[in-house]
């Protein structure tokens, strides 16, 4: 009878982590069995229904009104600067300033080319705003996009789910402590050990909500440019848009002659091997010229030719 007594017990602990605390249906079933094993299913039922909460949501110990909201913000800012180092050393400053760090950094270009930073940055969730809002001061921003993900309902379905499975091992160690043949430890013991791995999983995943939520993720490119995007006001004459016409056409001419500049240092050594290749072109056409063409003749030669 003992025996039949713990593994109706048993399997009573895990039912009502499939059933999500199905109360009513359990108290039905163990009617059936002695006394004891009613008092032993109105303990097991106590702790999963106070998780649960009264109103059939997962509360996580509170009522729906006193939840508090969990939401992940996220955002992707694009920057750009014609001063990059000091634009990177500000925004360091300002990452520490507001108690947030570098997840992941990394800067391409240089030389002739435009550089180029990308960076993931993590802030505390109430720093988000402010950083959003100084870090469009410190260069001049190109575009910005938010999101939110509101998790407060998957947040406590799982909060809910872990002190069921913590409620159900409690339960279990209890048995384990009465049982008496080995076939009944053994059965508990793989039940202990499946709970255990639940409750990991578990915790493993509200602890990915708790950081998500407590820091905000910020996808952040820096851009360096030779002339910031500003955009030109437009003009309110012809005058007015002549001269700003004039004044881009100087500027990009200025610009071309730069980055040919540039193109020829990278060059030069090309050039001078193309220019060292050409002159040995022309001077062994120029000797096999001379070869080719008969000798000139003395003006004594060309009287004997004028006599026979």
């Amino acid at each position: 009878m003992k025996r039949r007594g713990l593994a109706w017990l048993l399997a009573l602990v895990t039912a009502l982590v499939l059933t999500g605390c199905g109360a009513a249906g359990s108290t039905e079933m163990a009617a059936a069995d002695n006394s004891s094993s009613a008092v032993m299913e109105e303990s097991v039922l106590a702790e999963p229904q106070a998780a649960y909460g009264t109103d059939g949501g997962t509360s996580g110990g509170a009522s729906t009104g006193e939840r508090t909201a969990k939401r992940i913000y996220t955002a992707d800012l694009e920057l750009e600067t014609t001063a990059f180092d000091q634009a990177a050393e500000d925004l360091e400053t300002l990452v520490e300033t507001c108690g947030g760090y570098f997840q992941s950094s990394s800067v391409s270009g240089g030389g002739s080319d435009y550089r180029y930073a990308y960076y993931t940055i993590r802030v505390p969730s109430e720093q988000y705003r402010t950083f959003l809002d100084q870090a469009g001061t410190l260069c001049h921003q190109l575009s910005i996009q938010e999101y939110t993900d509101d998790v407060t309902e998957a947040y406590y379905d799982v909060e809910g789910r872990l002190k069921t499975q913590q409620t159900k091992l409690s339960r279990l160690q209890e048995l384990l402590e009465r049982a008496e043949t080995m076939e009944d430890i053994i059965t508990i013991e793989s039940a202990i050990s499946d709970t255990e791995q639940a409750i990991e999983d578990l915790s493993g995943t509200l602890r990915g909500y708790d950081a998500q939520v407590a820091y905000s993720t910020v996808n952040l490119t820096l851009r360096e440019v030779y002339r910031l995007s500003n955009g030109e006001e437009p003009a309110e004459n012809f005058g007015g848009r002549l001269s700003r016409a004039f004044s881009a056409g100087w500027r990009g001419f200025l610009e071309l002659l730069e980055n040919l500049a540039v193109a020829l240092a990278y060059g030069w050594v090309l050039l001078v091997l193309l220019a060292a290749a050409g002159t040995g072109v022309v001077l062994v056409l120029r000797r096999r010229k001379k070869i080719q063409s008969p000798p000139e003749r003395t003006a004594g030669e060309k009287k004997d030719d004028k006599r026979s």
